[in-house]
Formats: structure tokens, C-alpha cells, sequence
């Protein structure tokens, strides 16, 4: 009377399944081919942000601590301190707008 109801197909690997998973595989394969679409690593686009973001932490920061330290020597607080985050800023930016303006040799 077990086989009469309905229930789960049993658990195993059909080949019916694994041969449909095998031709999408080779027809997604095949249209991107044909639509020319490069495999793009799946990091470029983390390690390009990872890069802008310590060039604005950098930039900040070492502007910052360049300030500060001369404002100790010449007791200028908060003058130079001011204008060397400034510069730093400048300098983050100028150094992202060049990261992300250039053309690399793959594309």
C-alpha cells in the first residue's frame, strides 16, 4: 500500500537533472560568448574601492598629523593644522580622480 500513495521521489542523483544542469551550463557559456562579455574577477571592484578609501584616509590623516606636528614646533595652533588638512584633502582627491580616471591595459 506504500507504493500506491503519493510522496518524495527517493533521494539520489537523477540523470535526467544532472544532464538539463549540464546544457544551461553549455548554453550560458555559449551566449556569453556570443555576447562577447568578459569574466570580470570578482575583486576588481572591491580592491579599487579598498584602494580609494585609503588614499582619503591616508591623504586626511596624513595631512592632519603633518598640521598638528607643526603647530607644536612653531605655535601656530590651529593655522598650519588647518591648512595641511586642506592640502591632504587636495592630495586624496587629486590621487582618487587619477585612480579611477585611468585606462588599464584590458579594456
Amino acid at each position: 500500500m506504500a507504493a500506491d500513495t503519493p510522496g518524495q521521489d527517493p533521494a539520489g542523483e537523477d540523470a535526467r537533472i544532472a544532464s538539463l544542469e549540464e546544457r544551461i551550463a553549455r548554453a550560458e557559456h555559449a551566449e556569453k560568448v556570443r555576447q562577447g562579455a568578459k569574466e570580470q574577477q570578482a575583486d576588481d571592484g572591491s580592491r579599487l574601492g579598498n584602494r580609494v578609501l585609503a588614499e582619503l584616509i591616508g591623504g586626511l590623516v596624513g595631512g592632519a598629523l603633518i598640521g598638528w606636528v607643526l603647530d607644536r614646533l612653531f605655535g601656530t595652533s590651529p593655522w598650519l593644522l588647518l591648512v595641511f588638512l586642506g592640502l591632504g584633502i587636495v592630495a586624496a582627491f587629486r590621487n582618487i580622480i587619477r585612480l579611477t580616471t585611468v585606462k588599464r591595459p584590458d579594456q
